[in-house]
């Protein structure tokens, strides 16, 4: 378990989030907690249950510097952090579909001849699916789990700031990734915030919302 306190309240977590950019560079979360963070944020909802995510956590100083040229205007977020979590998209997320419905059967959630009934529902739709869709669909999921992701991050004490500036066609080949197969999301640097984030306006509901 977690060596650090969690916000339990779920108001105090979502109000208290804010964009870090400089963060303490003597926090380094360890692999366990990371890892504790990343199945928390992989509870998100996602299309059929595919879980299209797949992540990079950069934290060596070797990955940093490699991520640093790429990182455009985000430089400070890659350097103070504790680490840089990469969120891919993977459009060959059907690769994984027998895996994920057998656990479903295995812990009980599902029978057996409904997983059946469902993949072979599914699986030929998807893989008729053109890429773009495909592109657009795992684009929804993988935002669901980065949000998730840095609220679990505020609840574990955490800092983080959500990156879209970056080299995002050579980010996957830089890491060993297929850049046909899996499309870049976008970064987000986790750690303790040296510097507090700024609070920030939002629209009122009634600017943005329409009632029918």
């Amino acid at each position: 378990m977690s060596n650090v306190q969690k916000v339990q309240d779920f108001m105090e977590v979502i109000k208290s989030r804010r964009s870090v950019r400089y963060y303490d560079s003597s926090v380094k979360i360890s692999r366990e907690e990371m890892t504790e963070m990343l199945e928390e944020a992989t509870l998100a909802p996602s299309s059929v249950n595919m879980q299209p995510w797949r992540f990079v956590v950069i934290e060596s100083p070797e990955a940093k510097a490699k991520l640093l040229p790429l990182a455009k205007f985000n430089g400070n977020q890659v350097q103070t952090s504790s680490a840089v979590v990469a969120v891919f998209g993977d459009l060959r997320f059907t690769d994984y579909a027998h895996e994920i419905f057998d656990k479903a059967v295995e812990l009980g959630y599902m029978p057996r001849d409904v997983k059946e009934q469902q993949l072979a529902a599914y699986l030929p739709l998807f893989d008729a699916m053109p890429v773009d869709t495909k592109r657009d669909s795992v684009l929804i999921d993988a935002g669901l789990v980065s949000m998730q992701f840095m609220l679990v991050a505020r609840a574990h004490g955490y800092d983080t700031n959500p990156i879209g500036g970056y080299e995002k066609d050579r980010i996957a080949e830089a890491f060993g990734l297929d850049p046909e197969r899996n499309v870049p999301v976008m970064l987000i640097s986790i750690g303790k915030a040296e510097k507090a984030g700024h609070s920030s306006a939002r629209l009122n509901v009634e600017r943005t919302t329409e009632w029918r």
